[in-house]
Order: C-alpha cells, then structure tokens, then sequence
C-alpha cells in the first residue's frame, strides 16, 4: 500500500468512493482503505497508456527554481530535498466535484542515494481523514515498471523538478475545509520532514482550502438504535460459536447490515452479517452471524494483535461514555481463526502510527473469550462457502475507562459492529462519508435494559428503619461463564 496507512478504513472510512481489493490493479497504485476502512479509491493515470515518453519530460527539469512557485513552503526533507513551493489553481474555493490542478517545486540538495522512493499525495478532509491518494498522478508519476519515471531515487542534486498533478475533490466531502498532503515513501517507511509546514506522520501540508460545504449538515436519516435485555435468572452463556443457548433465541439483533456509505441495503459488498447481544453483571455477550462464500484466515496464530481487516473479520467500537465524542473508545476484532486485535483510542484515530501501527493502545486487552465456528472450509477456494459464527464475552471491566461499569438498567452506549473484508465492510450504522469507521459520531445507540421488575418505593427501606433480625434471604449466584475455544485472555 503506496504512501498508505494499513489500517485506515477510510477506514478507518471509509469511507467515500468504494474501492476494494476485488480490483486487479497491477501496478503499486496506493489505495486509501479505511481503518480502516473503505474510502476513495487512487487515481492512477498511467494504466494503458503503454510505454513512457521520458523525452517528453525533459521540460519538468529545471536547473533553478521559477520566479513563481505559488505558496512559498521550504519543507526540508532529512535536508536532502525541499518542497520550495506548490500552487492551486484555480485559486478559491475546491467545491465537491471541481477540478484542481497542483504543481510542487522540488529542489534537490543531495541525490537520495538509494531505489525505492516515490511520490505520495493525500487529499484529507476537514477532520484529517485521507478521502483520496493521487500518487501516480502527473507527468513526473506515471509508471515506469514497478516505480514512477521519474522517482525522487533518480533526482540530481541542484535540478528542480517540477512535479504537476489534476484530480477532482471528491463529491462525497461533508467537511468545510479540505487539506492538500505530500510526501516521500519507501515500502513502510517515509522521508522525515525536519521544518516547514507538516503534520504527525512525514506529510508536508500544500495547502489547507475552503470547499464551501456547510459544516455539520445533515446528510440522511439518524442513528440506529437497540434496546438490549440482560440475561434472566437462571440463564448462562456458553461460549462455543453455536448460538444455541434460548437467551439467544430471543436476543437483541440488529437485523442485516447494511451499506457503509449510503444506509441502504448491501447490494454491492461481498460480505454481509448481523450481531445479537445480551448481558449480565459480568459480560457484554455479542454473537455474530456473517455471510461470506469465501471464509478467509491465513494469519500466524502466533502474531499479537494481526491486522484483521485486511482479510476476513468482525469488527466491534465501542465509546462508553454515549456521547459520540471519540474520546477513550475501544475498538475489538475476530476473525474466522478466532485471532483477536484489540485496543483503546484516546481520541479519534490517536494514537496510531502510520503506516503499520501501532493503532491506538495495542498493550490494551479486552480479556475476551470467543469461539468461531465455520460453515465451510477456511482458506479453500475449491468450494463455495456459507459463512461463519463468532460468539464473544467481553468482561465490563474491560473498559476501564467508561463512567460506568457494568452500566445501570437505562444506560446508554455508543456502539458500531462491521463484518469485514479486504480493508472494507458493512456496518450496522453507517458512515455516510463522514469519517472512517472510527468516527463515534456515527455509532448507533444502544440501551442496556434489564428484564427484572424494578423494585417498588414501598419495598424499599425506610431511612429511619432498622434492619431486620430475621435470617437473611438466599440470593442466587450469578451464573459463571462456561468457556469453550477462547480467544486472545
């Protein structure tokens, strides 16, 4: 993934222009996937045009900088190569759907000295989330083989090289404000930028632009909502991926979900599911039901914290507190092998490290216990499969960070659930293009409901009364959890 976060679900996200790994692209064209995460799609203007005309470029090869290069932002890479300046035409507002056009003024200082590196762009919008990567865009960026044709590894020292791009904002922003990105990358590596204008993870900042949208306006219907029953006396749960128990029968369910971008239907995605949940004093109880005719693995079972999203998985977010602001959320997902990637977010999206990770706090365990069964055959393409089953305990304490464990008859948490594939997915609440699948604005609500009689005003002691003498009554204890094929502890 060119220039590209692995887990940003734009993603996170996206979001957003569907763009999946369904498409057989060929060349190192950067995907941005959200979170992560679907978003928008790379724009490549290379693919078919056969072989590169590199006479052709020689007039994007200066041996001084113009007299005019636009906004002047001496961003100093590892004080080998600065981006003296870039322009935005037309100049005003970048409404969705307009073109623009970007030209980089790139001085060389030393010669790179080593393969590998290329150009990225990101487009970003108002909230910092990548809605489109134009890395193989332009005259210097077209493909040459496996790189561009004129990649920064092969720039001399003293030339500047002139580097234009086109690209259309993304009709999808919902954002007021749109923000232009680049840099230089290397495999899962960037140069470091040492001064100029730029952001936490080695992306120069061109230019920061107005796309006239008004901020915060409604784009479709609101949030989903489920009431979710506890267990009644007598009930327990056995983890064992069969979803056979009657608590289940009965549960709460969030019906099919449905597409990520749009709220409708899922008619384009290959996957689909459902979640049912229940609880008790002790757990949260989460039993996935998810379609797929291609059941995916294929991670070392040994790896901490695999990044589930890139293949087959279910995904849980969680932000305790019900408010939607994405400060100190959780995010947990199995997969067909039940593997667990697990972590807790301060913010949205943060802490992460792009490209790799960390995401968020990897050292942060749900102690979950889960179990997957498969109805098929995992990893085999000979046949055509139905799915798979995921059933999940996840202790209250857990969450460690919420107001309120385990939450009162009436509570209220913001949730999103997702069956995933290739770094996109479906959702019970949609994104709607307003971030990736991070964003708690766009959780649905779900209620915490209890199915025991609250006790009436006049079986409740008095302030002034004294405590019985009799013997005291027998209560029964909370079911303890029988666990089959646990998950990560």
């Amino acid at each position: 993934m060119q220039g590209s976060s692995s887990k940003v679900r734009e993603r996170r996200g996206a979001r957003w222009l569907p763009v999946t790994a369904l498409l057989a692209l060929t060349a190192p064209c950067a995907l941005a996937l959200a979170g992560a995460g679907l978003v928008t799609g790379c724009v490549d203007d290379s693919a078919g045009k056969g072989k590169v005309d590199k006479a052709a470029l020689v007039k994007y090869v200066l041996t001084s900088p113009p007299a005019d290069i636009g906004t002047k932002l001496n961003a100093d890479f590892d004080g080998k190569i600065t981006l003296l300046g870039a322009k935005v035409e037309p100049k005003g507002v970048a409404a969705p759907g307009s073109k623009l056009k970007l030209t980089l003024y790139w001085q060389v200082k030393q010669p790179l000295g080593e393969e590998g590196w290329n150009l990225f762009t990101h487009i970003l919008d108002g909230s910092g989330e990548r809605i489109l990567n134009i890395d193989n865009v332009g005259p210097l960026r077209q493909l040459d083989g496996n790189h561009q044709v004129m990649w920064p590894s092969a720039w001399e020292a003293g030339k500047v090289y002139v580097d234009e791009q086109e690209f259309t904002v993304p009709a999808s922003i919902r954002t007021n404000k749109l923000q232009i990105t680049t840099g230089i990358w290397k495999d899962t590596s960037r140069i470091p930028i040492k001064s100029g204008p730029k952001d936490a993870h080695n992306r120069a900042i061109v230019a920061t632009l107005s796309t006239g949208v008004t901020p915060g306006a409604p784009r479709r219907s609101g949030l989903p909502t489920l009431r979710v029953t506890d267990l009644v006396e007598g009930q327990s749960i056995k983890v064992d991926g069969k979803l056979d128990e009657p608590a289940w029968k009965s549960a709460a369910s969030t019906g099919p979900f449905i597409d990520v971008r749009s709220g409708k239907p899922n008619t384009r995605f290959p996957v689909n599911g459902s979640v049912k949940l229940l609880w008790d004093e002790e757990h949260m109880y989460l039993g996935f039901e998810v379609k797929d005719k291609k059941v995916t693995g294929g991670f070392d079972a040994k790896q901490p914290d695999p990044h589930l999203w890139t293949k087959d998985t279910v995904e849980i977010m969680v932000d305790p507190d019900g408010d939607g602001d994405n400060r100190d959320y959780y995010e947990v997902q199995i997969g067909p092998q039940n593997l667990v990637f697990d972590s807790q977010f301060d913010n949205y999206n943060q802490p992460k490290v792009e490209p790799n990770g960390p995401f968020g706090h990897q050292d942060w365990s749900a102690k979950l216990k889960s179990a997957v069964s498969i109805n098929g055959t995992m990893d085999n393409d000979d046949d055509e499969d139905q799915g798979y089953v995921v059933e999940v305990a996840i202790p209250w304490k857990s969450f460690s960070k919420a107001k309120q464990v385990p939450p009162k008859p009436g509570d209220t948490w913001r949730m999103n659930f997702y069956a995933m594939e290739n770094n996109g997915g479906v959702s019970w609440s949609p994104i709607l293009g307003q971030g990736n699948f991070h964003k708690a604005a766009r959780f649905g609500r779900v209620t915490w409901a209890s199915s025991r009689p609250a006790p009436s005003a006049s079986s409740a002691p008095s302030a002034g009364s004294a405590p019985s003498a009799g013997p005291t009554p027998s209560v029964k204890p909370t079911p303890k959890l029988k666990v089959v094929n646990p998950g990560k502890p």
